[in-house]
């Protein structure tokens, strides 16, 4: 069979028709829209596009389009990339999700927002995530509050798994390490990477990262203790305030903790409770029956005796106990002080304070230095002592907690023997 022949012209005209004709339906085909996303993004945001080639989301096929949805295909149109929510998440990580939502992150949001001055603080640092409400982003949120995110921005935020698996590798391995927990839990009123960083556990732990200490040593992270075989229901005993109810047996604890929770604004003077106690259970920051703290303690022994005999873990954690005691005996007689001084007319209570007692949760809100010094007493100080002894850090029970608890209560004292004078 003779070969066909071209002429040269024929040719000629067939190259300048095809130039202006589109590509082939095949072609099309072949083009999926991820790598239409990758070949912009590598370009636009290349960093972005290398985290997620490291990622195993990669590996089985998990595209920007599962993520971000396939409506944003151009550089005029990026407001219609979906951002990803716990929902979104849960498609594939479904048991981690369900936990997730029984534990204190995921009302982080919630508390954040039911602080009762929350809103006298500059938008930027709540909605705009760049104070209270970078790290209580991770809280879910309604439908409703995502709406209103997304007036004032892209709707940035609204992740909650994000935040500790990092974008757009979403490593289970960075999660794993107690530095992944480190942005949110250090500072203030919550200093645990300080606190574990200094303690034994902690040392133990980096020295291994770096290869001082065996690979298999027991060495625990933050993530041994509060989520046990990865379980991402984290919550804790004595909840964040170190309140809880029943009452203690023990008589001046339990007038000292009820003085507490007046000053909380969840009894009023009577001891009876309060509208905002219902907000407290909501956001879960306490536990409020003897069955759901024992149950948390029960949790976190087992994991202590992995390491110590189960008689070590339970008179450890005793003496943390006995630590909030402490505590709470010095916290009582300053908020005593104060709210004596607004029964005898010397300092002014203010409009929005419930019950004749100084709230506490208004935190730098309070109006008066005295008041102030109360704050930083209860938020900084008591924290420290309490957190301190359950971290296994001895230096910061002592010196930045109950130390300058004993400091703040004269300096109170002081201050209401002038405003009496």
């Amino acid at each position: 069979m003779k070969p066909i022949r071209f002429s040269l012209p024929f040719l000629i005209l067939l190259f300048f028709i095809a130039s202006f004709l589109p590509m082939s339906a095949a072609a099309d085909d072949d083009a999926s829209p991820n790598d239409a996303c990758l070949n912009c993004h590598t370009k636009e945001t290349p960093q972005i596009v290398k985290d997620w080639q490291l990622s195993r989301h990669s590996e089985v096929n998990v595209s920007c389009i599962t993520c971000h949805g396939r409506d944003h295909m151009a550089a005029d149109d990026v407001e219609k990339a979906k951002l990803a929510t716990l929902d979104r998440c849960a498609m594939c990580h479904r048991t981690q999700a369900e936990q997730f939502k029984q534990g204190k992150h995921a009302l982080a949001w919630a508390a954040m927002k039911a602080m009762p001055t929350i809103h006298w603080q500059p938008m930027g640092l709540t909605e705009g995530l760049k104070g209270c409400g970078a790290c209580h982003k991770q809280g879910l949120k309604s439908e409703e509050e995502i709406r209103e995110l997304k007036k004032d921005s892209p709707g940035f935020g609204l992740a909650s798994c994000d935040v500790c698996h990092t974008r757009h590798v979403f490593s289970k391995e960075e999660a794993r390490q107690p530095q992944a927990c480190r942005t949110c839990h250090m500072g203030m009123d919550h200093p645990q990477w300080e606190m574990y960083e200094s303690s034994k556990h902690g040392v133990r732990y980096l020295l291994k990262q770096v290869g001082k200490l065996p690979e298999d040593v027991a060495a625990p992270t933050c993530q041994t203790c509060h989520m046990d075989a990865g379980n991402h229901a984290v919550r804790t005993a004595w909840g964040f305030l170190a309140v809880r109810l029943p009452m203690p047996e023990d008589e001046q604890w339990a007038k000292d903790r009820t003085t507490i929770l007046q000053a909380l604004g969840v009894l009023d003077p009577d001891g009876n409770p309060t509208a905002r106690l219902d907000v407290v259970k909501k956001a879960d920051v306490a536990r409020l029956t003897q069955e759901d703290w024992q149950s948390e303690r029960d949790e976190m022994l087992a994991v202590c005796g992995k390491c110590h005999s189960s008689n070590f873990a339970k008179q450890e954690l005793h003496k943390a106990d006995q630590m909030i005691r402490e505590a709470d005996h010095l916290m009582a007689q300053a908020i005593r002080t104060v709210a004596g001084l607004y029964k005898d007319g010397l300092l002014e209570k203010p409009e929005n304070y419930s019950y004749p007692f100084p709230d506490l949760l208004t935190f730098h809100d309070a109006p008066t230095v005295i008041e102030q010094k109360l704050f930083i007493m209860f938020l900084k100080h008591r924290m420290r002592t309490f957190q301190g002894a359950f971290h296994a850090n001895p230096d910061y029970t002592i010196w930045y907690g109950w130390s300058a608890m004993q400091r703040d209560l004269t300096e109170i004292k002081a201050l209401a023997a002038q405003l009496r004078e």
